[in-house]
């Protein structure tokens, strides 16, 4: 074991190689710092459809266990699953064993205390030190384990948030890529029709597959967008729908095919959201953000900013009551479900908002795109991050109108606007523009950027 760091504690999750960063003895010591750091008498497990979680969930359900605690083994599940066990059974705190997106040879946990509130700053890293100082050999509780399912009160729980009777015949097609999406779906889609929703799907890569047939488990990226496209027209489905391997993120086609970009997908969630409270308050991240307040606004709503990343957009919506946050990355967050992320909410909602009024996907996210012409997130590898976005700022900076630093550098101008962010964990800058209808003026925006970050 390292001395004094574990490779795989990252920011806000535990993620790494397996037999690298993250083995079976290393979950064991995990599992018993999570019970002793959150003095847990009960926590829910859950893991992911890779090769690798089945072992690596019985050693951790073994620190647990040997710390004394319960286990509420909810087998193979998504995140979004665990968080709501935690919730649904009053547990001390939840831990899923996924990788998520990452490639086939990761794997890693996500931890949540009482709640499914996300852990205060400091506690990981706690945590990271009692699992390193943790002596296996010593540590022999007398927790049990006892498997228990949660999936028809979670999809109650998850139709609950939309009106079902308002809704309009729709066609979905639905691609789980073969991660854990699919019986949770299908629990969802068992609820809709007992409501006699007027929803068909069409399912493709709905089994779990722990050898990724299909490729890495990110819809995100471009190149695995073309399978969930062709299968929309084949199926000529009025929207099509694509989830990462855990499904705590969702991913949007329209009729077309054509991917629905992120910060789109935000915008009408708020919408959809502000038609069930007028008035309320929507969280959303700081890389783009015109389009967002245009709708919150219109809907009489308050915009919320908050910094990326899911513990901050937790505890901003908490702070702030808000009824949903969102990020471009796709991560959706929900008042009424604990606050936490969802990839399932997200598609009820959208599906309640085409019901509502009348017009199909690509109407909706054809007015923003050309109210709001953006960039997309452009990545730029730099040998030094601050010095790089000290070279923008030296630029731009004096003719700015506002100048906001809370999340990277956004600096506003009457008729564009752009954020810069640095990478945590690499030397990435990520860049995002935006302006009020001209395209044109995105282009050049990047175009002289590129050139300035290049030099």
């Amino acid at each position: 074991m390292p001395a004094n760091r574990l490779t795989c504690f990252k920011s806000y999750d535990i993620r790494g190689r397996v037999g690298v960063d993250l083995n079976e003895d290393l979950a064991f010591r995990i599992g018993w710092a999570f019970a002793t750091c959150q003095r847990a008498k009960t926590v829910v497990v859950g893991r992911d459809g890779r090769e690798s979680s089945p072992a690596l969930q019985a050693a951790l359900m073994g620190g647990l266990c040997a710390a004394g605690v319960d286990v509420v083994d909810i087998g193979q599940a998504g995140t979004e699953e665990v968080y709501f066990a935690v919730d649904h059974f009053g547990a001390d705190g939840g831990i899923e064993v996924t990788a998520s997106h990452n490639p086939i040879e990761y794997n890693g946990m996500k931890l949540v205390g009482p709640g499914a509130k996300p852990l205060r700053d400091g506690e990981l890293g706690r945590l990271e030190s009692l699992a390193i100082g943790c002596d296996p050999t010593l540590k022999k509780g007398n927790g049990t384990i006892r498997a228990k399912m949660a999936r028809t009160e979670y999809a109650r729980r998850v139709v609950g948030l939309i009106d079902v009777k308002n809704l309009r015949p729709l066609r979905i097609l639905v691609n789980a890529g073969n991660g854990v999406a699919g019986a949770a779906f299908d629990a969802i889609a068992a609820e809709l029709a007992a409501r006699a929703a007027p929803l068909s799907f069409v399912r493709v890569n709905h089994n779990p597959d722990p050898l990724f047939p299909n490729g890495v488990l990110n819809p995100l990226l471009p190149e695995n967008r073309d399978q969930t496209s062709q299968a929309v027209l084949a199926a000529k489905a009025d929207m099509g729908i694509a989830w990462d391997g855990d499904f705590d993120r969702c991913f949007f086609f329209d009729a077309a095919g054509h991917f629905v970009d992120g910060e789109h997908v935000v915008a009408l969630l708020a919408a959809a959201c502000l038609e069930d409270e007028p008035g309320g308050r929507i969280v959303h991240d700081r890389r783009v953000i015109w389009n967002v307040q245009s709708v919150v606004a219109r809907a009489g709503g308050q915009a919320v900013p908050a910094k990326v990343g899911h513990v901050h957009m937790k505890h901003a919506m908490r702070q702030a009551d808000a009824i949903y946050g969102g990020e471009m990355s796709a991560h959706h967050y929900f008042r009424d479900f604990m606050f936490c992320d969802s990839g399932m909410i997200p598609w009820l909602k959208i599906a309640a908002l085409l019901s509502k009024t009348g017009k199909p996907l690509s109407a909706l996210v054809d007015e923003m795109r050309a109210n709001f012409p953006t960039s997309g997130e452009t990545n730029f590898r730099v040998l030094n991050i601050a010095e790089s976005v000290a070279k923008v700022s030296a630029v731009y900076r004096a003719l700015a109108t506002e100048i906001d630093e809370s999340d990277g550098l956004s600096l506003s101008f009457h008729d564009w606007r752009l954020n810069l962010r640095g990478s945590s964990t690499e030397n990435f800058l990520r860049l995002n523009i935006e302006t009020r209808g001209n395209a044109a003026l995105v282009a050049l925006k990047l175009q002289e950027i590129r050139a300035l970050l290049a030099q």
